[in-house]
């Protein structure tokens, strides 16, 4: 008799829970590096941002991706995050080097709009604390402006580098370029190279200082960040491509689509707001 009771107070659970359930925004099926339900960034803007970050994975088999929704209402981000997470999978099976960075534009402040979801294996390297600073000094400056290109160029800039700190395992070899583009990507450093060169740069310079001191001097925060990147970006494009850039590390092959490694999440990362 006593099962046959919590048989049925478990069902009704279920039943109750079930419109709540219904009412959670649904999570988009990973096809890029960059999703954008929101609008918050034009055609070129989000074919740069997918370049950069297909490169990035492609030179040191880390994957992160950025999905841009108008809201997670009526959850927090922090919930909507790990229910994405759980579901893209983003990075490596067994290296869990995924990284997912969500911003929600229309969140009431008390749900957080923005967040970076850190996998388990990067967490030694881009911890909570590191999470928390490049949400705050790098990206919310930006988006205050409604610079959201520039912020998210820079936060991706900032995470790479981060993430370059750490000697994960390297990626599956590539395949050999043709003879139609080898005198293209045999040329120059590439976009990867420069992103990393210019953030090195400025995680050196400004890691060690006071918060002040690094707002007020030019650090992660400054406008200085998403304007310089801007144009680099901005004049490899015009340039006709983007020096190195090869577009096939992990589940990502040109336009053939793109898709997580099975990577795993345990909720290490942070939140914030601007």
């Amino acid at each position: 008799m006593g099962l046959l009771r919590s048989f049925w107070l478990l069902m009704l659970a279920v039943l109750l829970a079930g419109p709540a359930q219904a009412q959670f925004k649904a999570v988009p099926t990973l096809t890029a590096h960059v999703t954008d339900e929101a609008g918050m960034l034009d055609a070129t803007q989000r074919q740069r941002l997918e370049a950069v970050l297909a490169e990035q994975e492609a030179k040191s088999g880390n994957q992160i991706a950025v999905l841009l929704v108008k809201s997670t209402e009526p959850e927090a981000i922090e919930q909507y995050g790990i229910r994405v997470a759980d579901a893209w999978k983003l990075g490596r099976k067994g290296v869990d080097d995924g990284v997912l960075l969500i911003v929600a534009r229309d969140n009431p402040s008390s749900l957080r709009r923005l967040r970076i979801e850190a996998g388990r294996g990067v967490q030694g390297v881009l911890t909570d604390a590191q999470s928390k600073r490049i949400l705050q000094d790098v990206i919310a400056p930006h988006f205050r402006q409604n610079h959201y290109y520039e912020g998210l160029v820079a936060g991706v800039g900032a995470i790479a580098t981060v993430l370059n700190r750490e000697p994960f395992p390297a990626p599956a070899p590539q395949v050999a370029p043709t003879a139609g583009n080898a005198g293209e990507q045999g040329g120059g450093i590439g976009m990867f190279g420069i992103l990393m060169l210019v953030f090195g740069f400025m995680l050196v310079r400004s890691i060690f200082k006071p918060r002040r001191s690094r707002l007020s001097r030019g650090g992660w925060g400054s406008g200085a960040t998403g304007f310089i990147l801007g144009n680099i970006l901005s004049n490899a494009g015009r340039g006709g491509g983007f020096g190195g850039f090869s577009g096939g590390g992990g589940g990502f092959g040109g336009g053939g689509g793109f898709s997580g490694g099975g990577g795993s999440f345990d909720g290490g990362g942070a939140s914030g707001d601007w």
